[in-house]
């Protein structure tokens, strides 16, 4: 089997997450790692096991490398991805997108031009319920939707003395929570109903208006502790919370929190979809559960199983019943959908993954929501 080569981009929380499910796909090597200097590289691809290490202009020049994962701070996803797709490689890139909706167009444009496969890694969609739910919606199953309640709930930033590049709009963005967590969010709802979001109002709250920066480097998720005289005082201007109210195209309505500042929350995205039919309910915390709630007759919890869901879930569904997948799987399930794309040599017709269009989707939706907190009215998309 000749195998199809990868070079990964950034080695912080989620390149390494990337490089572990790569490496779980049989038609697949991750050939090369790359940093922004070639000692670090070096040291990285050692850590992790990788032959090759480069810096990036290094990695476009490499002529058997066909895929670029882009794993770096929001500021480099926009000029990485279009010098990757100019220099022939198919591109999966983390969200967001690009910085800016006029950024995001031009990828879009520049990956339809090439034929070249592109993804944004909006990996949640790949629990395997949340496509259960999907499927149920499109078959009628849950009729029309009523109402939307969701939810994104994180605690690692929850002391004034957690921090990251996350907090610093120069390489993240104007929006934090909502970009970070919340694009994630925004995705699965319109993925999982059909439904567009037309209208949002949106209400911010910084917990934190300063935060100490540590004056040594400390990478996300780490729980190291500094002293006092390792920090420097920087002023917050992004969100740590965020509500938000949602008018759909069917003419309803909807409404999302999200979080992360909320202890104890580590990571847990919740959804309730109330429909003219039934209900479903839903948390990433505990993923291979489906609880489906009835007017009339008995609620259901509906447990992750190839035996149980509609025939076109069972794609995405490694083990039998009983035997958990959780988040390292979703991506690994992606992945699979991206380079049986990336094998044939061009983008689907009707893509099952992500791609940088949805990334402008959600990019587009951010920016509204955004928009709204800072005028503090609805504001259409």
């Amino acid at each position: 089997m000749t195998k199809i080569k990868v070079g990964v981009v950034g080695t912080g929380f989620i390149g390494p997450a990337h490089i572990e499910a790569l490496r779980r796909l049989p038609n697949v090597e991750v050939a090369a790692l790359c940093e922004v200097t070639s000692e670090l590289a070096a040291a990285k691809a050692a850590q992790l096991g990788i032959a090759r290490s480069y810096t990036f202009d290094e990695l476009l020049q490499q002529e058997d490398i066909q895929v670029v994962h882009i794993c770096t701070p929001n500021f480099l996803h926009y000029s990485q991805s279009k010098a990757a797709l100019l220099a022939g490689k198919h591109v999966v890139c983390e969200k967001p997108l690009a910085k800016d909706l006029h950024e995001a167009e031009e990828l879009v444009e520049l990956a339809a031009q090439t034929g070249l496969v592109n993804a944004v890694h909006f990996n949640l969609r790949y629990y395997p319920l949340a496509r259960q739910m999907k499927a149920m919606q499109e078959k009628g199953e849950l009729g029309e939707v009523y109402s939307i309640m969701g939810s994104y709930l994180q605690d690692w930033l929850f002391y004034e003395t957690d921090y990251s590049w996350r907090l610093e709009p120069d390489k993240s963005g104007n929006s934090r929570a909502i970009a970070d967590i919340g694009s994630h969010l925004m995705d699965i709802i319109e993925y999982i109903t059909g439904l567009k979001t037309v209208e949002v109002f949106a209400d911010f709250n910084i917990i934190h208006k300063t935060r100490k920066k540590p004056l040594k480097p400390v990478e996300t998720y780490s729980g190291k502790m500094l002293q006092p005289e390792d920090y420097a005082d920087i002023d917050i201007t992004t969100e740590d919370h965020a509500n938000v109210l949602l008018r759909f195209n069917n003419g309803n309505r909807g409404v999302i929190t999200v979080s992360q500042v909320s202890a104890g929350r580590k990571n847990q995205l919740k959804l309730e979809i109330a429909g003219s039919k039934q209900t479903f309910a839903w948390n990433s915390e505990a993923p291979n559960e489906l609880w489906i709630g009835k007017r009339d007759g008995n609620n259901q919890v509906l447990m992750r199983d190839p035996s149980l869901v509609h025939p076109e879930v069972r794609s995405i569904i490694t083990f039998p019943g009983g035997h958990n997948e959780g988040f390292a799987d979703t991506s690994k399930q992606m992945f699979k959908e991206v380079y049986a794309a990336v094998e044939a040599g061009k983008m689907p017709e009707n893509p099952t993954f992500p791609t940088f269009a949805d990334g402008y989707r959600e990019l587009l939706i951010c920016e509204k929501i955004l928009e709204s907190n800072q005028k503090q009215a609805w504001v259409q998309v």
